[in-house]
């Protein structure tokens, strides 16, 4: 059951990572917040590692509505929570943190958003045969909602023991098939021609102050893109990644993370406020905050 919205009340949410300039989610939800009537605010909160508990236990303190949690601290957060959604436990990440009587309740709204922008962009995943990209928080995600609707996955990671610590937490959340590999050429060679979906979940190529980091990938240049595939980069920042270009130019198709972004933000939204998100709006502010505008 969401919370009745309080309208005229000013509360307070935002957003806790390391680091958070690059993120657009404050102009996301503050034109959210205005578009609904509502006299709430969203502000980011740069958190290094070292601060992340003394940073949740100011959220309780200060009485705010919640936050959302963003990278490198979704797995972290979790031990600081009262309690636990069904979908936080079973991923083990924790991307929404709602404030209830006084209690930190974490939940995953990451899982939700992939499916719906996926599903929005074309690209049905039930049975499909697909690489994910990266073993973290953003990856178990999307890893469990794939599973859920019965696809077959591989989980890829330069670490392989990452790659294999997820699949032994998520093996038995959905239907379908589950298995871990490392990312090198010899594997993706052997995988690429089969795959049908191809899911970059790590941060390779987001935006980043050192010169010439969102043009990196993580597909190799030794590797032909699979042309049938659908390409999904959770990137949105840049909105055309080196990921995404990569598999365009094998005339596969490519879809970056702004509708994941999206719809897992209008899902936080609605937990938090009790009122139907405002998706185009929240849309619309993402794309022009991305714009400069």
């Amino acid at each position: 059951m969401m919370p009745a919205p309080r309208p005229g009340i000013a509360r307070m949410t935002g957003l806790v990572g390391w680091p958070v300039e690059h993120s657009v989610s404050p102009a996301m939800h503050n034109a959210a917040y205005a578009a609904v009537g509502l006299d709430w605010c969203y502000l980011p909160f740069p958190v290094p590692p070292e601060r992340l508990a003394e940073a949740i236990a100011r959220v309780r303190a200060l009485g705010m509505a919640g936050v959302n949690v963003t990278v490198p601290h979704k797995q972290a957060v979790l031990s600081l929570m009262d309690e636990l959604s069904p979908a936080a436990a079973a991923i083990g990440a924790v991307n929404t943190v709602i404030v209830a009587d006084g209690r930190l309740v974490g939940h995953n709204t990451d899982a939700a958003g992939f499916l719906r922008a996926l599903r929005e962009a074309g690209c049905e995943p039930t049975g499909l045969p697909t690489l994910v990209l990266g073993a973290g928080g953003a990856a178990r995600a999307v890893v469990y909602a794939l599973l859920g609707v019965g696809a077959d996955v591989t989980v890829l990671n330069r670490t392989p023991q990452r790659a294999e610590a997820l699949v032994h937490v998520l093996a038995a959340a959905g239907v379908g098939m589950l298995r871990a590999a490392p990312l090198d050429v010899a594997t993706l060679r052997a995988l690429a021609p089969r795959a049908r979906l191809v899911v970059n979940a790590t941060s390779v190529g987001m935006w980043r102050v050192e010169a010439g980091a969102s043009a990196a990938t993580p597909w190799p240049d030794a590797v032909p893109f699979p042309s049938g595939a659908m390409a999904y980069d959770l990137v949105y920042n840049p909105q055309e990644t080196a990921f995404m270009r990569r598999a365009r130019a094998a005339g596969a198709r490519a879809v970056g993370g702004l509708g994941m972004l999206v719809y897992q933000g209008a899902e936080a939204f609605e937990r938090w406020t009790g009122v139907a998100a405002p998706v185009d709006v929240m849309a619309r502010a993402c794309r022009s905050a991305l714009a400069g505008g």
